[in-house]
């Protein structure tokens, strides 16, 4: 107990603590914005109105920076929290995005709410800014250059751009690399009754889940993508997710589908019209690469490939034939010349004799 207890003061200290000059993202200034003091260094902040530090850990947290900047009498507190890859930052950030926000074509993604709160994800970071009125998010885009050089250019997992844009409301995506943001995800979309589905979905094998809810005319429902590192384990799992599925989902029409590595499931559907409505705008095409040679558009037309084939072929053929009617001809003209001398010499013929009759065989009678 009591070293926990040290421990917990050892992280209060910390996050008290300014950061050292090589772990500092957020610059000085950008735009008319000047920063009112150096930057500090939090370890799960206290400040941080997000799902908890569970997310944070599992996500890949590195560290959180905070810098408060000042333009005349105007402040604005930024957040600056950084992941071990961009997959973790993408997983966070869905984490504290919500339904009512709206993009605003800032960096990789960004999500404003009222009071212009909101976040921003480039790369491997995630920038929250606090409540400002008299700014507009635009105004943020001249410190985004300044972190995307500093950012992991690592793609963001494929999953990402498989879930459909058509009915989708903005601000329910969620991504999940483990169990702990996968219960928060379905929480937060109204289908806590199935968390208990993450022992089931085999994040310890490599799945990735992503969710959104989505909203037609007429319909709507909560889609679920479960991708697996290849079609044998996704098999393997959606059978484990059937049976794991309560009655009551199965009764209001939940079901499993497979492709390829893919799978999904739509909950709470309005009906199953619309569920595979849904579905059916999933981005997500198998593709199968054969390294084959093929005619390409630099090779020579196929009549000239044709005409050089007979043209050497018959090349070929009366070379072949010159030779051996030069090499027959001369050997014709020495045994005229030189007969029995250079061939057919008959000291050099062997001949076997039955002994039928009592003539002997004389070898030059053979030619």
């Amino acid at each position: 107990m009591r070293r926990i207890f040290y421990a917990l003061i050892l992280l209060g200290l910390l996050a008290t603590l300014g950061a050292p000059a090589e772990l500092a993202l957020l610059p000085d200034h950008f735009g008319p914005w000047l920063a009112d003091g150096p930057s500090q260094l939090q370890i799960l902040s206290a400040k941080s109105i997000y799902e908890g530090p569970a997310i944070i850990l599992e996500a890949g947290f590195r560290s959180i920076e905070e810098r408060n900047f000042k333009n005349g009498n105007e402040q604005l507190g930024l957040f600056l929290y950084t992941f071990k890859d961009p997959s973790g930052a993408y997983e966070f950030y869905t984490s504290v995005i919500a339904p009512g926000m709206k993009s605003a074509g800032l960096g990789d993604e960004s999500a404003f709410g009222e009071g212009n709160n909101g976040a921003i994800l480039v790369g491997n970071l995630v920038v929250f800014a606090d409540k400002f009125s008299s700014l507009k998010p635009e105004d943020l885009g001249e410190l985004l250059p300044v972190l995307k050089a500093k950012a992991d250019k690592t793609p963001y997992p494929p999953l990402k751009s498989y879930l459909p844009i058509t009915w989708r409301v903005f601000g329910t995506e969620r991504y999940a690399l483990g169990p702990v943001g996968f219960r928060a995800a379905m929480s937060s979309l109204g289908q806590g009754a199935y968390a208990d589905l993450a022992e089931k979905v085999g994040f310890q094998l490599g799945a990735e889940a992503i969710l959104a809810k989505y909203q037609a005319e007429h319909g709507s429902g909560v889609l679920l993508l479960l991708e697996y590192p290849t079609p044998q384990i996704a098999e393997q799992h959606l059978h484990h997710l059937e049976e794991a599925l309560p009655t009551a989902a199965k009764r209001s029409g939940v079901t499993v589908e497979r492709k390829a590595s893919l799978l999904s499931l739509v909950f709470e559907p309005t009906s199953a019209m619309h569920a595979q409505a849904i579905r059916d705008e999933v981005n997500y095409e198998t593709e199968v690469t054969w390294n084959e040679p093929s005619h390409t558009a630099t090779d020579p037309p196929m009549v000239v490939i044709m005409v050089k084939i007979f043209f050497f072929t018959g090349m070929f053929l009366g070379f072949a034939t010159g030779l051996g009617i030069a090499f027959g001809g001369l050997r014709v003209i020495i045994k005229r010349l030189f007969p029995g001398k250079v061939f057919d010499r008959p000291g050099d013929i062997e001949v076997l004799q039955l002994g039928l009759s009592g003539k002997k065989i004389d070898a030059s009678d053979m030619y």
